[in-house]
């Protein structure tokens, strides 16, 4: 089954504090990867320093919580 099956929202997450860094704003479609690929291109597009924030962070599933709480 896929990780991102029926998700509504998708995000990165850090590896370490396992907080929702940001929070993906399309449909996740397409498969795992594909999914991963997008969020990962689309928030490297968002600023110069993410290249380097990328190394830390994942895709993950967003629940409505933490996606109420990014940026606190």
């Amino acid at each position: 089954m896929s990780k991102f099956n029926n998700a509504e929202k998708v995000g990165l997450r850090d590896k370490e504090t396992k907080k929702i860094v940001a929070v993906y704003p399309h449909k996740a479609e397409g498969s795992d990867s594909e999914i991963e690929e997008k969020v990962k291109f689309w928030f490297y597009q968002q600023s110069c320093s993410a290249e380097d924030q990328l190394r830390d962070l994942f895709v993950d599933v967003v629940n409505n919580e933490e996606n109420n709480n990014v940026g606190l």
